[in-house]
């Protein structure tokens, strides 16, 4: 491959315009119809999670919750490009992306519910554990694929990242072993401007987080992220090529987060309404809609069927958290290592003790009050 066909455009690669016109690209197709439509429904299930999701929030039935809402085209696209056989490796961020790939809505919000870490069978799902850690996931997806790259599988990982990840020393870890090693894995970073608080420009110098995937040998490419038609042509084209074993790839999606960083978060204090608002404009659903509808592939019935379809979801994902969890304090210590270390065993006891200490105190308790 020549260098130049390891950098991205100059400008986001886009299929379809704010206003929901089809924009002719002279290297991807606009995907089909029945693709179009696929994502559309996966558009308002993921807002209608989103929704859903801030509201438990603000119920006291979610810990937190790091909303994508803006972002739903990232999210929906790396799940529909995948195959039975690929990997999803996630952030925290990525719960519809989680959702759109086959996971119950009520397990995938578990991790965040605070219960314990991961609530679904990865290996069912083939999605990773959603990791809170910025850009620890990057490394064990690339060792995901370089395995399944020697066992001879038809596997290819996609590992997501926000644009502050790009900053870590794993990102540049991953990336480097991923090219030198020719792995199948696609790095797929939604750059939504921030980091927390910290900005993009505070984050890199580089024309495009896009333009970093040269220095490591493999190609980059930027796309619109707002534009799902955009991210499912770009994305599909880089999973098939490292299904094909042309290696790895890094594709930057420009896109927005809308709301903040988690409900712990207030981003008026970083950056200013009329910021917000004029991305509002470039709302992924809407986009989508607006060409569907004016090609006609998109009438009242089907969108109403669709949003029928994601408030059954919200009912689930309400009905399982307004459900108290039943605990066993041994979760603590079965999961952490295939065989109990004799230092487990231990504190396991130790904590075991003071339970039945403070249950026995309880009870005595209880009885005196009765003899009163």
């Amino acid at each position: 491959m020549q260098h130049t066909d390891m950098l991205p455009r100059d400008t986001a690669v886009r299929l379809i315009d704010e206003h929901g016109t089809a924009v002719p690209d002279e290297r991807y197709a606009l995907p089909d119809t029945a693709s179009l439509l696929a994502a559309y429904r996966g558009l308002v299930e993921g807002r209608r999670i989103n929704d859903q999701a801030g509201a438990l929030v603000r119920q006291g039935r979610l810990a937190v919750y790091p909303s994508s809402h803006g972002q739903e085209a990232c999210q929906v696209g790396a799940a529909m490009v995948l195959g039975d056989t690929d990997w999803l490796f996630p952030t925290y961020r990525d719960s519809v992306a989680v959702i759109a790939r086959g996971v119950d809505p009520a397990d995938a919000m578990v991790l965040l519910k605070g219960d314990w870490h991961s609530g679904y069978d990865v290996r069912a799902h083939r999605v990773a554990p959603q990791a809170t850690p910025l850009a620890t996931q990057l490394l064990h997806a690339v060792g995901f694929a370089q395995a399944a790259k020697h066992r001879g599988e038809d596997t290819v990982v996609l590992a997501l990242c926000g644009d502050g990840a790009t900053s870590e020393g794993d990102f540049h870890e991953a990336m480097n072993f991923a090219a030198v090693f020719h792995v199948p894995v696609v790095f797929f970073v939604q750059n939504n401007e921030f980091a927390i608080s910290v900005p993009l420009s505070r984050q890199t110098a580089a024309p495009s987080l896009a333009h970093k995937a040269i220095g490591y040998g493999m190609p980059g490419q930027r796309v619109d992220g707002n534009d799902v038609a955009a991210v499912l042509a770009v994305l599909g084209e880089a999973v098939s090529r490292a299904r094909a074993g042309g290696g790895p790839s890094l594709v930057e999606a420009h896109t927005y987060r809308m709301q903040a960083h988690t409900n712990a978060d207030d981003d008026t204090r970083y950056r200013e309404r009329e910021e917000v608002q004029a991305w509002i404009d470039r709302d992924p659903l809407l986009r989508l809609r607006a060409h569907l509808t004016s090609t006609g592939a998109l009438d009242a019935d089907a969108e109403e069927g669709f949003a029928a379809g994601a408030e059954e979801i919200a009912t689930a994902m309400r009905a399982a958290l307004n459900t108290d969890a039943d605990l066993d304090p041994e979760d603590l210590f079965r999961f952490v290592t295939a065989t109990r270390s004799p230092q487990l065993e231990e504190q396991w006891h130790l904590l075991r003790d003071e339970i039945e200490r403070s249950r026995l105190a309880d009870a005595g308790t209880a009885r005196d009050g009765d003899h009163r």
